[in-house]
């Protein structure tokens, strides 16, 4: 049995289910709330953190392998969101080097601000605003980069649109206002096509928690 241990609304969790409905992967979901955590996942991965998925005898534990794994393996014939040349450009952008410099930014520098900007209450020691401010280089960096096509690296999504979108998604969530008259104009387009895109919609259905039904429900129709 294949299985993936989820939370909705984990950005990192996202980016799992993102490249498991582009691959032909199709896995039970196991949606969890962070708070109630079943034996059963952290009896395979004791560090607790979710999306962790379990393929035969595999426990792949962080998002990006996730991704990584259900591309490479299970590729798609006919993806129903990408064309075939849409799709090898996916496929070949797995390995670009600039791409996970980009992504790995996103992860060990963007992240912690952003963390400390969506929850300033619980890190006093600076104003809100200093948090979205050292939060914004990396937006900043993004628009630049945006500058030269329509996404990141191409006219199209690649690897690192997806991997890094549901972050930026949650940043401009913080304050919707301030990010709509913010001097970002390219982030916030890039933004709206990805979570507008028929595949984020399909991406955030919601599942019954496993907890109270142990339902065996598939991550796709």
């Amino acid at each position: 049995m294949n299985y993936l241990y989820s939370f909705r609304r984990c950005p990192y969790a996202m980016r799992a289910r993102i490249g498991l409905h582009l691959s032909s992967l199709n896995p039970e979901v196991r949606e969890i709330i962070l708070k109630n955590k079943p034996p059963e996942m952290l009896d395979i991965s004791p560090k607790g953190t979710v999306p962790v998925l379990v393929y035969a005898d595999q426990v792949i534990a962080e998002s990006l392998d996730i991704f990584q794994f259900a591309l490479t393996q299970f590729p798609q014939q006919n993806c129903p969101y990408l064309n075939k040349e849409q799709y090898q450009i996916l496929i070949k952008s797995l390995d670009s080097v600039d791409a996970q410099a980009l992504i790995q930014q996103n992860d060990t520098e963007f992240k912690p601000w952003l963390d400390k900007y969506k929850y300033a209450d619980r890190h006093p020691a600076l104003p809100q605003m200093v948090y979205r401010q050292h939060a914004e280089i990396f937006i900043a960096t993004l628009e630049q980069q945006l500058n030269k096509q329509c996404f990141l690296f191409a006219n199209q999504p690649t690897f690192a649109d997806y991997a890094i979108f549901p972050f930026i998604r949650q940043f401009a969530g913080v304050d919707k206002q301030w990010f709509e008259s913010s001097p970002y104009p390219k982030v916030r387009v890039w933004l709206s096509s990805l979570t507008e895109s028929k595949l984020f919609k399909q991406v955030m259905t919601k599942y019954p928690l496993w907890l109270d039904s142990k339902m065996l429900i598939q991550l796709k129709p």
